[in-house]
């Protein structure tokens, strides 16, 4: 029997409010110069200046360089701007996007080189061998769950590519979800994350890989999302669904160390070739992919159609994950986003060299994802 190994090391302190424990914890670790690193639209709004009201003690500096999906110059600003502040530690505020450069701007800043040179695929990839400055992270959406991952995913500046930086020294010292920093988020960016920790569970639930932890994880996870999301989207005030979106967020990303599907390799392709919001393009194609899914595992979709509560077993689990999409506002195919029929060849290059899709329940050629991309345009 194959040995495998599970781990689940982050320490997390969820709860509204928790955003308030930041200065009390970074101070009883020695720190009083934390560089704040979210997004530029972030910076603007309400949310970060009342943050920082409940930082007293610490001289805060703010590097607010982060748009669009991040890319490899965002981090190596930021590590510009932490030396700059001769900071002391980090603190990730915001979205899947500025928690990906959080956590690896600490690396760029004190190891030698280009931070793609620590991408897990480069042909002589550094080690991450230095002392990391200590990393804090503090969700504002419910999406992508990267405030408790090992890696760090940003694109190159010049083609977009998605390239992934893996290694358990990059997580978060300590995560504070704090649900109250959703509350503001608009209908469409609630949508699209939500789908997007949704995507992570679903796929992560049906990959072939062995784990039974993320397993158990990931459809509770599911559950969590599908008896919530909709009412986060329609009351965006509800707390207890935006907590319930913030832990199945987090769920999914706990749960995808297990691994993902085609679902995701397509919506990588996505995001470089045409720019779509991560979350927007994993819930544009989930349907599409899981019903072509369906025959390599149908004891699966049953277990999902029943956390879902979904009557007439897993048959049925494709037809409600479309209806959910209509109820948060998520419609339309492909072409309707922006994607054009010219965009199909460089969509499927990019999603057959991306590594999500080895763990799809079926394996997937090249000829299938042209088949998927065409179905959902």
């Amino acid at each position: 029997m194959t040995i495998a190994g599970f781990s689940f090391p982050t320490a997390i302190r969820f709860g509204a409010g928790a955003r308030k424990e930041v200065a009390r914890h970074l101070i009883g670790q020695g720190l009083k110069r934390p560089l704040i690193v979210t997004d530029k639209a972030l910076a603007q709004l309400p949310v970060l200046s009342e943050f920082r009201m409940h930082l007293g003690g610490l001289d805060a500096a703010v590097f607010a360089g982060v748009f669009g999906n991040p890319t490899c110059s965002q981090v190596m600003d930021g590590a510009r701007a932490f030396k700059a502040h001769r900071a002391d530690c980090v603190i990730g505020f915001g979205g899947g996007a500025a928690l990906d450069v959080a956590k690896v701007v600490g690396v760029a800043a004190t190891h030698p080189g280009d931070i793609l040179e620590y991408v897990w695929d480069h042909p002589a990839v550094r080690p991450i061998d230095g002392q990391l400055p200590y990393f804090v992270a503090l969700p504002t959406t419910s999406g992508t769950g990267s405030e408790v991952g090992r890696s760090s995913v940003v694109s190159e500046n010049d083609t977009h590519l998605k390239r992934v930086i893996f290694n358990p020294k990059i997580l978060a010292k300590v995560v504070f979800a704090d649900p109250e920093l959703t509350l503001g988020l608009p209908a469409p960016v609630t949508a699209a994350t939500g789908m997007d920790a949704l995507t992570h569970n679903i796929e992560s639930y049906l990959s072939p890989a062995y784990h039974p932890l993320c397993d158990g994880i990931a459809l509770e996870g599911t559950r969590i999302a599908a008896r919530s999301l909709v009412i986060a989207v329609q009351e965006p005030g509800n707390l207890q669904a935006r907590g319930d979106m913030m832990m199945a967020s987090m769920m999914g990303a706990i749960a995808f160390q297990k691994d993902l599907g085609a679902v995701h390799s397509c919506a990588h392709a996505l995001g470089a070739v045409c720019d779509l919001h991560h979350g927007l393009a994993n819930a544009l194609m989930i349907d599409t992919v899981m019903a072509w899914n369906y025959e390599a595992a149908p004891a699966k979709f049953d277990e999902l159609a029943h956390v879902c509560k979904v009557s007439g077993g897993g048959e049925e689990f494709v037809p409600w994950l479309r209806a959910l999409k209509a109820r948060v506002g998520i419609t339309g195919k492909l072409s309707k986003h922006g994607v054009k029929r010219e965009h199909l060849p460089r969509l499927v290059e990019i999603a057959v060299a991306d590594m999500c899709h080895q763990t799809n329940p079926r394996p997937c050629t090249g000829a299938d994802f042209r088949r998927l991309f065409e179905e959902a345009m």
